[in-house]
């Protein structure tokens, strides 16, 4: 077993030369966000959920991206709103998001 069940990972990175990036979404903001929604919901910790930050990944094309392992299935989202949706369906039913999957 990992150490965490879920370990969720959010791409911030900010391109210097203004090529389009995740960071241009305000993905800090909804990192935070998804960070404090999960200790909101006693989800984080050993054996649970961790949220981080990750630089480029590599998808800007796709919008700003985020990736649960272990599944190793990676979504896009426009807003909290999303990332709620994922918490619920992906991290707490165990459901993919297929719309928002990419």
């Amino acid at each position: 077993m990992s150490y965490f069940q879920h370990h969720v990972f959010f791409c911030v990175n900010q391109r210097p030369d203004g090529r389009p990036c995740c960071s241009d979404h305000q993905a800090d903001d909804v990192r935070a966000y998804a960070k404090q929604r999960i200790k909101e919901l006693s989800l984080n910790g050993k054996g649970k959920v961790r949220i981080n930050s990750a630089g480029c990944m590599d998808r800007c094309e796709d919008g700003p991206v985020l990736v649960v392992y272990p599944e190793g299935v990676w979504y896009t989202y426009v807003d909290k709103n999303d990332v709620d949706e994922i918490v619920s369906e992906h991290i707490q039913n165990g459901r993919v998001v297929e719309r928002l999957k990419i």
